[in-house]
């Protein structure tokens, strides 16, 4: 199967699985992973193999992007310690506990072992996100599985590239020289990300062009990486820089117009590339299998005992910090925060982009044994992160009754609109008090801002019949826009308007049900 039909195959797959997926509403990677599995023992397969290039440079870039976009600054800024602690403490532990493991149950040599501990020590932004996605986390706790992912990145590569310098070039550890390298991954990921983000804000700050923008948006993340790794920088540090950075930026940067095209295709990219790689993980399994059969039976179990370990030091890591951090607050540790958080540390795209970067030969030139194994039990883990913990977070999160109620949700919500139709209701007053508006004009938008003020109004006895009628308004609406609709498709069919000036009424209409937000029922 060419590489072309692969891609074409796992979008197809995938978009049959997402839809069962929003049904069953179980997450989407977890069921990909699950099917790509399965159609790797189907016979008559051919043999799928991932290469580096493709999940490091063509899919990791934007899919970190996006996951650093939804970060928000505030929350990030509340949980900067803990996430610090997790993101060096815990890869640390993570990596040597694993290392010991792995070369007490399995035939790789110490120093393959160490760094299949460092490829695994990390959680991934990718999975991460995407598992928590439809998850109503508290901000903070979301912030904190988000950002640990993000930024862990930098910890678990440098040891990564230390272990793979004693196991392939039998090279010896300088702490001066690591030191040094540290700074260089991580401080040369954060300045690449800043001056990437500092150039595209510039430069879609004075783009008025919807395809342009779109275009730099998406070439941003690639910039960032690219130009990171080429100063032998930490290129998913500067890509989740670049995109936190302009994340808090992005209402200076777009118009509302263009923001609504830049979700949409942001939207359709990261569904693709998703697809794409989860479905990937899931096919190259069956064949890594295959590859070792005879000659490696007991790495299912191997592969078990690595994901448990994994967990029980992230259980015996986060527990006590979050007991610290409660009792410094003043507040009664408790249970429930820190079983999500030790819950959700998944492993996904960035671990495999790893394993694969294993050269197949050492610093000799000959082949590096043991590196097919290293990938197989790399893979394995991360589809039974992805599928245990995948399919079991939302449980998890339910039973311990920490994620955000509906209700308050809608309240929220509510509240906040209310009090914007106010504001704005004050300041239409200012602007008749100044008589710089005809009076009319005024008149009629504080007609149709009062009646959105009785629409999204929450406070009082009255907040059912609120609903409803918001409901109704919304429905009725929405029809008129269709009739608009249909008229105007009837209008264009007759010869009477052209087709420019129905694709411009078209996405009129279309932007004004876009605003009219989602229907309850």
């Amino acid at each position: 199967m060419r590489g072309v039909e692969t891609v074409l195959f796992l979008v197809v797959v995938a978009t049959v699985v997402a839809t069962f997926a929003n049904r069953l509403r179980v997450p989407a990677p977890s069921l990909l992973v699950v099917a790509g599995v399965v159609v790797g023992l189907l016979p008559g397969v051919p043999a799928i193999t991932v290469t580096p290039d493709i999940v490091s440079l063509v899919v990791l870039p934007p899919l970190l992007f996006a996951a650093g976009e939804e970060l928000p600054w505030r929350d990030l800024r509340a949980v900067w310690k803990p996430t610090a602690v997790l993101a060096v403490g815990l890869v640390l532990v993570s990596a040597a506990v694993v290392g010991v493991v792995v070369f007490a149950l399995t035939p790789l040599p110490v120093g393959m072992a160490f760094v299949l501990g460092a490829v695994l020590a990390s959680t991934d932004p990718v999975a991460v996100t995407a598992l928590a996605r439809r998850l109503s986390l508290p901000p903070r706790v979301q912030a904190l599985v988000q950002a640990e992912s993000l930024f862990n990145d930098a910890t678990s590569l440098l040891l990564f590239r230390v272990a793979l310098s004693l196991a392939v070039a039998a090279g010896s550890v300088s702490w001066g020289r690591t030191a040094v390298e540290f700074v260089l991954l991580a401080g040369g990921g954060l300045l690449v990300g800043g001056v990437v983000a500092l150039g595209a804000f510039l430069v879609r700050r004075r783009t008025e062009d919807p395809v342009l923008e779109t275009v730099v948006a998406l070439v941003t993340p690639y910039a960032a990486y690219v130009l990171a790794e080429s100063v032998h920088a930490s290129g998913v540090t500067a890509v989740v820089v670049a995109s936190i950075v302009l994340g808090t930026q992005t209402e200076r940067v777009t118009s509302p117009r263009i923001r609504l095209q830049l979700t949409a295709v942001y939207g359709t990219v990261v569904f693709l590339l998703e697809s794409v790689v989860f479905g990937l993980i899931g096919l190259q399994l069956p064949e890594l299998v295959r590859a070792l059969a005879g000659t490696q039976s007991n790495w299912p179990l191997e592969a078990l005992a690595i994901a448990g370990t994994l967990l029980v030091v992230r259980l015996l890591w986060v527990f006590p910090l979050s007991a610290a951090l409660q009792r410094r607050r003043g507040v009664r540790p408790t249970w429930r925060v820190p079983a999500v958080v030790s819950w959700a540390g998944a492993r996904g795209v960035v671990p495999l982009a790893a394993a694969l970067s294993i050269p197949l030969t050492t610093g000799s030139g000959e082949l590096l044994p043991h590196r097919d194994l290293v990938l197989l039990l790399t893979t394995s883990v991360i589809v039974i992160t992805l599928v245990v913990q995948g399919f079991t977070l939302a449980p998890l999160v339910r039973r311990t009754g920490i994620a955000v109620a509906p209700d308050d949700i809608r309240q929220e919500y509510g509240s906040a609109r209310e009090r914007l139709a106010r504001t704005a209701l004050a300041h239409l007053d200012e602007i008749a008090g100044s008589e710089s508006a005809p009076e009319f004009v005024i008149e009629q938008l504080r007609r149709s801002w009062a009646a959105r003020l009785d629409r999204v109004s929450v406070s009082g006895p009255e907040e059912a019949e609120s609903s409803t009628t918001a409901d109704a308004y919304r429905r009725l609406r929405r029809e008129l826009l269709r009739v608009e609709g249909l008229e105007l498709t009837r209008l264009y069919e007759s010869g009477a308007v052209s087709d420019a000036t129905r694709r411009r009424i078209q996405r009129m209409l279309d932007l004004e049900d876009a605003g009219l937000g989602e229907d309850d029922s």
